[in-house]
């Protein structure tokens, strides 16, 4: 190519060649700028699944901070003020990312996104700041001392290393050892799509940020459950109440059993009690009911941890009632049957043993258990229950109570746990599913899909065989365009384990496509 006198045809060849080579060099860019941008759908996807999971957390701390307000209140707290925080900073990274790309006619056209000037015009103005650029270092600052902040002087010193790197905005060291200011070493000169990935990152370090935290609250507190100081005494009684002259039967037992686990002293009442009573974990209690009327028990375990002793207060109640002269008979679940199901049932008469009592009705028998009996209703709409026993001094006892029968509700379909309407994308929806559930229904059942129905606008109605899309469902959303609506019902299913009951048809799901 470079020896001798050229002739034009030679030089042209030549020209092409090295056009030919720009164009292999320009290529190799485009795919790094792809490869990149996938890094930012990856971490997009991520994200919201771990919106998701954090979500979940957030709701099952304030639940436990309802339920348990001197434990959990706080923490709830906590987590909730770095949930809004978080929520704040993720919302200001994406108008940043929005104005970063609001020019470009597709914002998810990587390979449009090697200029450097849309980052370095929005950060930097000359050698300096722009107000944008100053608001962007603020704003990364402001959260990561919030967050610091939240967590507090003793919060789990992994975390807090972690929130210190993710948003640490301390200057940079150039291979030459000067400083380089931390805005202008990580966004100057970048390319666009550069810029955003490391936009997205931060954003993926806000989420984890938040996981971590979530996790940390509730091993944090396992972990001080364990603590001896942390025990509760409980007063377990055989039965909740007694008649005059019985014997007063039951024990007392802490909130964690553990059978290594025995009290140094136990005091209940004002007595000790005597040591051959003190089992493993608990101390089995003896002695007169009393009268007729409420009791307390009050007292204290006490215990050797680290040489010194802790006490663990006791505090219980029970009370001692006339003779009753009819059987109580109860649904564990509702106080309705459903048809075809093993409803369980509790069926005892008080003061006799759950052992001698009989009952009798179309569908019932004896369970598992001390008292349970199962009810599996068939035809009709109403059944009839009649217990009967015989009481200590020999008198007879029966009573009966008539429950409806119901069938069981009309299912919903579901697609990726969703009902009703949702959104996803055609190759999504392709791969997805079918289920079927019954929200907020007591027994959990399990379907078995057997065949459903698809239409997709513009195409014929398909029927499907078992829960997952055949080939011609799968065409035919493929052809779909972004907005259009499939439906997907006819939803036959049965239950799993369960014999003679007539599912009826789930009630049809709406997939917009994205």
């Amino acid at each position: 190519m470079a020896g001798g006198q050229q002739t034009p045809r030679q030089k042209m060849i030549n020209l092409m060649y090295l056009v030919f080579i720009a164009m292999l060099a320009m290529n190799m860019d485009k795919k790094v700028l792809t490869n990149i941008g996938l890094g930012i759908e990856d971490n997009k996807e991520a994200n919201a699944r771990l919106t998701e999971t954090n979500n979940f957390s957030l709701s099952e701390l304030e639940r436990l901070a309802i339920e348990q307000p001197e434990k959990y209140g706080d923490k709830s707290k906590a987590a909730h003020e770095l949930s809004v925080i978080s929520n704040e900073f993720n919302a200001y990274l994406d108008e940043v990312q929005q104005e970063l790309t609001s020019k470009l006619e597709d914002p998810t056209n990587y390979e449009k996104m090697d200029s450097r000037d849309a980052g370095d015009h929005y950060f930097f103005k000359g050698e300096k700041y722009t107000e944008k650029g100053t608001e962007f270092v603020s704003k990364i600052e402001n959260y990561r001392n919030k967050v610091l902040e939240i967590l507090g002087p003793n919060g789990n010193p992994a975390i807090i290393k972690s929130v210190n790197k993710r948003f640490n905005t301390a200057d940079d060291i150039a291979k030459n050892g000067k400083p380089v200011k931390w805005l202008i070493s990580r966004f100057e000169g970048y390319p666009l799509v550069t810029t955003l990935s490391n936009i997205s990152r931060m954003q993926a370090g806000v989420k984890a940020t938040e996981a971590e935290a979530y996790g940390s609250i509730v091993k944090g507190q396992m972990a001080s459950d364990v603590s001896m100081t942390n025990y509760d005494a409980m007063v377990v009684f055989e039965k909740n109440a007694y008649y005059p002259g019985e014997k007063l039967s039951g024990k007392i037992v802490l909130g964690k059993n553990d059978p290594t686990l025995k009290a140094s002293k136990v005091v209940v009442n004002g007595r000790s009690i005597p040591e051959k009573n003190i089992k493993a974990g608990q101390v089995i209690l003896d002695g007169g009911v009393g009268s007729v009327g409420d009791h307390d028990l009050k007292g204290e375990f006490i215990f050797l941890e680290d040489g010194k002793p802790v006490s663990i207060p006791i505090k219980g109640s029970y009370a001692v009632i006339p003779k009753p002269n009819s059987a109580v008979i109860a649904a564990d679940k509702m106080n309705v049957v459903y048809r075809s199901l093993p409803n369980p049932m509790t069926i005892s008469i008080p003061g006799i043993p759950n052992n001698k009592v009989t009952a009798s009705g179309t569908g019932l028998r004896r369970g598992s258990g001390s008292g349970k009996w199962i009810m599996t209703p068939g035809s009709g709409r109403e059944v009839k229950i009649t217990a009967s026993g015989k009481l200590p001094s020999g008198e007879n006892v029966s009573s009966s109570q008539t429950f409806r029968i119901k069938d069981i509700p009309k299912p919903m379909a579901t697609v990726r746990k969703e009902s009703g309407y949702t959104k996803m994308s055609k190759a999504s929806l392709a791969k997805t599913t079918v289920r079927v559930e019954l929200p907020d229904f007591l027994f959990d059942l399990k379907f078995k899909i057997k065949s459903f129905k698809v239409k997709v606008p513009g195409k014929g109605t398909i029927s499907v065989s078992g829960s997952k899309m055949n080939s011609q469902a799968q065409s035919a959303i493929k052809a779909a365009r972004v907005g259009d609506v499939v439906a997907i019902f006819d939803v036959k299913s049965s239950l799993i384990g369960v014999s003679g009951v007539n599912v009826k048809n789930a009630t049809a799901v709406s997939v917009e496509i994205q």
